[in-house]
Protein backbone atom coordinates (compact mmCIF):
# COMPACT_ATOMS: atom_id res chain seq x y z
CA UNK A 1 0.00 0.00 0.00
CA UNK A 2 1.16 3.59 -0.92
CA UNK A 3 2.48 5.38 2.17
CA UNK A 4 -0.01 8.37 3.66
CA UNK A 5 -0.30 12.01 2.77
CA UNK A 6 2.34 13.53 5.08
CA UNK A 7 1.01 17.04 3.98
CA UNK A 8 -2.07 19.32 3.39
CA UNK A 9 -0.55 22.58 2.26
CA UNK A 10 -0.49 22.39 -1.77
CA UNK A 11 0.18 25.66 -3.69
CA UNK A 12 -1.53 26.33 -7.08
CA UNK A 13 0.19 24.42 -9.15
CA UNK A 14 0.73 21.61 -7.01
CA UNK A 15 -3.25 21.53 -6.58
CA UNK A 16 -3.98 22.20 -10.32
CA UNK A 17 -1.88 19.21 -11.35
CA UNK A 18 -3.60 16.83 -8.45
CA UNK A 19 -7.11 17.93 -9.33
CA UNK A 20 -6.13 17.20 -12.84
CA UNK A 21 -4.94 14.02 -12.94
CA UNK A 22 -7.45 13.32 -10.50
CA UNK A 23 -10.02 13.72 -13.37
CA UNK A 24 -8.36 11.72 -15.18
CA UNK A 25 -8.37 8.83 -12.95
CA UNK A 26 -4.78 8.40 -13.62
CA UNK A 27 -3.43 5.50 -11.72
CA UNK A 28 0.14 5.74 -13.27
CA UNK A 29 1.94 9.31 -14.36
CA UNK A 30 4.87 9.49 -16.35
CA UNK A 31 6.99 13.01 -16.96
CA UNK A 32 5.20 12.91 -20.36
CA UNK A 33 1.74 12.94 -18.91
CA UNK A 34 3.23 16.02 -16.81
CA UNK A 35 4.52 17.92 -20.01
CA UNK A 36 1.79 16.87 -21.98
CA UNK A 37 -0.94 18.39 -19.70
CA UNK A 38 0.47 20.75 -18.09
CA UNK A 39 3.31 22.44 -20.15
CA UNK A 40 5.81 22.87 -17.85
CA UNK A 41 9.43 23.19 -18.23
CA UNK A 42 11.86 21.34 -17.33
CA UNK A 43 12.74 23.10 -14.19
CA UNK A 44 9.62 23.71 -13.16
CA UNK A 45 8.34 20.09 -14.02
CA UNK A 46 11.61 19.17 -11.93
CA UNK A 47 10.62 21.01 -8.75
CA UNK A 48 6.91 20.12 -8.72
CA UNK A 49 7.50 15.90 -9.01
CA UNK A 50 10.31 16.46 -5.84
CA UNK A 51 7.52 18.49 -3.77
CA UNK A 52 4.96 15.95 -5.28
CA UNK A 53 7.05 13.15 -3.53
CA UNK A 54 7.57 14.61 -0.80
CA UNK A 55 4.29 14.66 -0.14
CA UNK A 56 3.46 11.07 -0.81
CA UNK A 57 1.31 12.48 -3.79
CA UNK A 58 3.61 10.99 -6.46
CA UNK A 59 5.57 7.77 -5.46
CA UNK A 60 8.30 6.65 -7.82
CA UNK A 61 7.79 3.25 -9.41
CA UNK A 62 11.35 3.89 -12.01
CA UNK A 63 12.59 6.80 -13.52
CA UNK A 64 10.36 9.29 -14.41
CA UNK A 65 7.25 6.73 -13.66
CA UNK A 66 5.04 7.25 -10.63
CA UNK A 67 1.90 5.80 -8.90
CA UNK A 68 -1.04 9.08 -8.00
CA UNK A 69 -2.40 8.95 -4.81
CA UNK A 70 -5.17 11.23 -4.98
CA UNK A 71 -6.16 13.55 -2.22
CA UNK A 72 -9.46 11.63 -1.37
CA UNK A 73 -7.93 8.75 -0.65
CA UNK A 74 -7.25 9.51 2.97
CA UNK A 75 -4.50 9.12 4.46
CA UNK A 76 -3.37 5.71 4.02
CA UNK A 77 -3.28 7.08 0.24
CA UNK A 78 -3.81 4.62 -2.83
CA UNK A 79 -3.07 1.07 -3.19
CA UNK A 80 -2.47 -0.06 -6.45
CA UNK A 81 -2.24 -3.12 -8.06
CA UNK A 82 0.72 -5.41 -8.02
CA UNK A 83 0.52 -6.77 -11.61
CA UNK A 84 0.14 -2.96 -13.00
CA UNK A 85 3.81 -2.51 -12.07
CA UNK A 86 5.90 -5.20 -14.41
CA UNK A 87 4.76 -4.17 -17.76
CA UNK A 88 6.30 -0.47 -17.16
CA UNK A 89 9.90 -2.53 -16.94
CA UNK A 90 9.37 -4.36 -19.97
CA UNK A 91 8.04 -2.37 -23.07
CA UNK A 92 9.63 -5.58 -25.16
CA UNK A 93 7.37 -7.72 -23.24
CA UNK A 94 10.05 -10.14 -22.80
CA UNK A 95 8.85 -11.17 -19.20
CA UNK A 96 5.46 -12.67 -17.56
CA UNK A 97 4.61 -13.00 -13.78
CA UNK A 98 4.81 -16.29 -12.11
CA UNK A 99 5.66 -18.68 -9.75
CA UNK A 100 4.12 -18.17 -6.69
CA UNK A 101 2.18 -14.94 -7.21
CA UNK A 102 0.27 -16.91 -9.50
CA UNK A 103 -0.07 -19.91 -7.20
CA UNK A 104 -2.21 -17.83 -5.78
CA UNK A 105 -3.87 -16.54 -8.66
CA UNK A 106 -5.03 -19.88 -9.73
CA UNK A 107 -5.67 -21.08 -6.57
CA UNK A 108 -2.89 -23.74 -5.92
CA UNK A 109 -2.38 -22.40 -2.49
CA UNK A 110 -4.36 -20.38 0.08
CA UNK A 111 -1.22 -19.03 1.58
CA UNK A 112 -0.52 -15.23 0.80
CA UNK A 113 2.92 -15.05 -0.55
CA UNK A 114 4.68 -11.77 0.01
CA UNK A 115 6.77 -11.54 -3.08
CA UNK A 116 6.03 -10.58 -7.01
CA UNK A 117 7.94 -12.51 -9.12
CA UNK A 118 8.61 -11.24 -12.33
CA UNK A 119 10.79 -13.65 -14.75
CA UNK A 120 12.19 -11.85 -17.95
CA UNK A 121 15.30 -12.11 -20.14
CA UNK A 122 17.22 -8.64 -19.31
CA UNK A 123 16.58 -7.55 -15.29
CA UNK A 124 17.77 -9.00 -12.18
CA UNK A 125 17.17 -7.10 -8.92
CA UNK A 126 15.01 -6.62 -5.93
CA UNK A 127 12.87 -4.19 -4.93
CA UNK A 128 10.53 -2.60 -2.95
CA UNK A 129 8.06 -0.33 -4.64
CA UNK A 130 5.01 1.28 -3.93
CA UNK A 131 5.31 -1.06 -0.55
CA UNK A 132 5.15 -4.20 -2.79
CA UNK A 133 8.27 -6.52 -2.44
CA UNK A 134 9.24 -7.45 -5.98
CA UNK A 135 11.67 -10.12 -7.60
CA UNK A 136 12.67 -10.01 -11.33
CA UNK A 137 14.33 -13.12 -12.15
CA UNK A 138 16.64 -13.07 -15.74
CA UNK A 139 15.89 -16.07 -17.55
CA UNK A 140 17.04 -17.30 -20.82
CA UNK A 141 14.48 -16.22 -23.72
CA UNK A 142 13.95 -19.93 -24.20
CA UNK A 143 12.24 -20.39 -20.81
CA UNK A 144 9.87 -17.61 -22.20
CA UNK A 145 6.88 -19.47 -23.07
CA UNK A 146 3.14 -20.53 -21.70
CA UNK A 147 2.33 -16.72 -21.45
CA UNK A 148 -1.71 -15.61 -21.66
CA UNK A 149 -2.15 -11.82 -20.97
CA UNK A 150 -4.91 -10.88 -18.65
CA UNK A 151 -6.83 -7.12 -17.99
CA UNK A 152 -5.38 -5.66 -15.13
CA UNK A 153 -7.45 -1.81 -15.16
CA UNK A 154 -7.24 -2.10 -19.04
CA UNK A 155 -3.34 -2.94 -18.84
CA UNK A 156 -2.73 -6.15 -20.60
CA UNK A 157 -0.01 -8.40 -18.15
CA UNK A 158 1.61 -11.43 -19.45
CA UNK A 159 1.67 -14.28 -16.89
CA UNK A 160 2.01 -17.82 -17.25
CA UNK A 161 -0.96 -20.02 -18.22
CA UNK A 162 -2.00 -22.39 -15.34
CA UNK A 163 -0.19 -25.24 -17.28
CA UNK A 164 2.74 -23.45 -17.37
CA UNK A 165 2.23 -22.74 -13.60
CA UNK A 166 2.14 -26.11 -13.00
CA UNK A 167 5.40 -26.80 -14.37
CA UNK A 168 6.82 -23.91 -12.03
CA UNK A 169 5.16 -25.53 -9.39
CA UNK A 170 7.10 -28.57 -9.68
CA UNK A 171 10.37 -26.53 -10.34
CA UNK A 172 10.00 -23.87 -7.82
CA UNK A 173 8.17 -25.76 -4.85
CA UNK A 174 9.67 -24.04 -1.66
CA UNK A 175 7.17 -21.22 -1.28
CA UNK A 176 4.29 -24.49 -0.97
CA UNK A 177 6.68 -26.64 1.05
CA UNK A 178 8.69 -28.63 -0.93
CA UNK A 179 8.40 -31.12 -3.95
CA UNK A 180 6.31 -33.39 -2.20
CA UNK A 181 3.11 -30.75 -1.38
CA UNK A 182 3.90 -29.91 -4.90
CA UNK A 183 3.23 -32.78 -6.69
CA UNK A 184 0.10 -33.48 -4.43
CA UNK A 185 -1.43 -30.18 -5.35
CA UNK A 186 -0.27 -31.09 -9.24
CA UNK A 187 -2.04 -34.35 -9.29
CA UNK A 188 -4.97 -32.73 -7.74
CA UNK A 189 -5.54 -29.83 -10.55
CA UNK A 190 -4.87 -32.62 -13.25
CA UNK A 191 -7.52 -35.13 -11.23
CA UNK A 192 -10.28 -32.40 -11.09
CA UNK A 193 -9.35 -32.01 -14.83
CA UNK A 194 -8.77 -28.30 -14.08
CA UNK A 195 -6.23 -27.63 -16.81
CA UNK A 196 -5.52 -28.99 -20.32
CA UNK A 197 -3.29 -32.00 -20.26
CA UNK A 198 -2.39 -31.27 -24.10
CA UNK A 199 -1.18 -28.33 -23.93
CA UNK A 200 0.14 -29.82 -20.16
CA UNK A 201 2.72 -31.81 -21.55
CA UNK A 202 4.25 -30.05 -24.69
CA UNK A 203 5.29 -27.12 -22.56
CA UNK A 204 6.39 -29.60 -20.29
CA UNK A 205 8.41 -31.24 -22.89
CA UNK A 206 9.71 -27.93 -24.05
CA UNK A 207 10.81 -26.82 -20.12
CA UNK A 208 14.72 -26.81 -19.66
CA UNK A 209 15.29 -29.14 -16.22
CA UNK A 210 15.10 -32.45 -16.87
CA UNK A 211 14.64 -33.82 -13.41
CA UNK A 212 11.23 -31.35 -13.55
CA UNK A 213 10.05 -32.88 -17.47
CA UNK A 214 10.96 -36.33 -15.81
CA UNK A 215 8.62 -35.84 -12.21
CA UNK A 216 5.71 -34.29 -14.34
CA UNK A 217 6.07 -37.82 -16.53
CA UNK A 218 5.81 -39.86 -13.57
CA UNK A 219 2.70 -38.05 -12.18
CA UNK A 220 0.84 -38.62 -15.67
CA UNK A 221 1.61 -41.58 -15.83
CA UNK A 222 0.08 -42.50 -12.76
CA UNK A 223 -2.69 -40.81 -13.45
CA UNK A 224 -3.84 -43.08 -16.37
CA UNK A 225 -2.47 -40.47 -19.12
CA UNK A 226 -1.86 -42.86 -22.11
CA UNK A 227 1.16 -42.75 -23.83
CA UNK A 228 -0.34 -41.38 -26.88
CA UNK A 229 -1.29 -37.65 -24.95
CA UNK A 230 2.50 -38.59 -23.22
CA UNK A 231 4.41 -38.90 -26.40
CA UNK A 232 6.07 -35.25 -26.63
CA UNK A 233 7.25 -35.29 -22.93
CA UNK A 234 8.33 -39.47 -23.47
CA UNK A 235 10.49 -38.24 -26.33
CA UNK A 236 12.15 -35.51 -24.45
CA UNK A 237 13.18 -37.55 -21.94
CA UNK A 238 14.38 -40.89 -24.35
CA UNK A 239 18.37 -39.57 -24.75
CA UNK A 240 19.05 -38.41 -21.20
CA UNK A 241 21.31 -39.81 -18.94
CA UNK A 242 20.08 -42.03 -16.12
CA UNK A 243 19.01 -39.98 -13.28
CA UNK A 244 17.75 -40.50 -9.49
CA UNK A 245 15.60 -37.85 -7.56
CA UNK A 246 16.79 -38.52 -4.19
CA UNK A 247 21.04 -39.14 -5.35
CA UNK A 248 20.48 -42.58 -4.30
CA UNK A 249 21.03 -45.70 -6.50
CA UNK A 250 18.47 -47.79 -4.95
CA UNK A 251 15.14 -47.85 -6.16
CA UNK A 252 13.02 -49.28 -9.35
CA UNK A 253 14.38 -48.34 -12.87
CA UNK A 254 11.81 -46.64 -14.99
CA UNK A 255 12.87 -47.14 -18.07
CA UNK A 256 10.01 -44.54 -20.01
CA UNK A 257 11.21 -42.13 -17.72
CA UNK A 258 14.99 -42.95 -17.39
CA UNK A 259 14.46 -42.71 -13.69
CA UNK A 260 15.43 -44.43 -10.18
CA UNK A 261 12.57 -43.94 -8.36
CA UNK A 262 10.72 -45.08 -4.91
CA UNK A 263 7.26 -44.45 -3.67
CA UNK A 264 7.86 -41.66 -1.54
CA UNK A 265 9.24 -40.07 -5.15
CA UNK A 266 6.00 -40.50 -6.90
Amino acid sequence: MLQYNTSKTFGPIETNIIARLTYEKKLIVTIEDLDQLFKLGPEDRKQIVFRLKRKKILNPIKRGVYAFSPLEAGPEGTGIDELLIPPLFFPKKNYYVGYSTMFNYYGFSEQLFQTVYVLNTTLRMERIICGISYKFIRIPESRIYGQEIIKVKNTDVLVSSKERTLIDLLYFNKPVGGINSAARIFKQVVEEKKCDIRKLVQDAARFSNITTRKRIGLILDDLGVADTALRPLIKSVAKTALSSFSGSRKGTLNKKWRVLVNDSQR
